[in-house]
């Protein structure tokens, strides 16, 4: 399945510590590789595994690939900042909502379960999760 990965995935890829390691890594093998993200998330994984290397590993073994430029959809992010401004979105999911409009045929894979369930593509549109199991 394709898909675009989301902070905490890769988090709890990369930590065995993580409650959602076991999770992660049970989805690899179901996953058509590389997933894409954005650099907010990739930023966003190497501040909680406090090593940037591992996100380097992961771009050079082709676990993720970079797929979005937010200069080329500023209009539309400003907008989904405007949507959901009670939520207080952070970067990195303003722009994998986009990413999910513009790769409809990708689940987002994220731990983020309560936030992807009120978000929106296309306005209306549902967002495609892969979630893992409630602990």
């Amino acid at each position: 399945m394709k898909g675009i990965a989301d902070t905490g995935f890769l988090v709890a890829f990369a930590n065995r510590r993580d409650a959602y390691h076991e999770w992660a890594l049970s989805l690899e093998a179901q996953l058509s590789l590389p997933l894409l993200t954005c650099e907010a998330v990739l930023a966003e994984a190497a501040f909680h595994l406090q090593d940037t290397r591992i996100i380097l590993g992961f771009l050079q073994d082709q676990l993720i690939t970079l797929a979005f430029d937010c200069n080329d959809h500023l209009p539309h992010l400003t907008a989904l900042a405007e949507r959901y401004e009670d939520r207080k979105p952070d970067f990195a999911d303003l722009c994998l909502i986009r990413m999910s409009e513009l790769n409809p045929d990708h689940a987002v894979i994220t731990t983020d379960r309560e936030d992807f369930r009120v978000y929106r593509r296309n306005k209306r549109e549902t967002i495609p999760v892969i979630c893992p199991p409630d602990l």
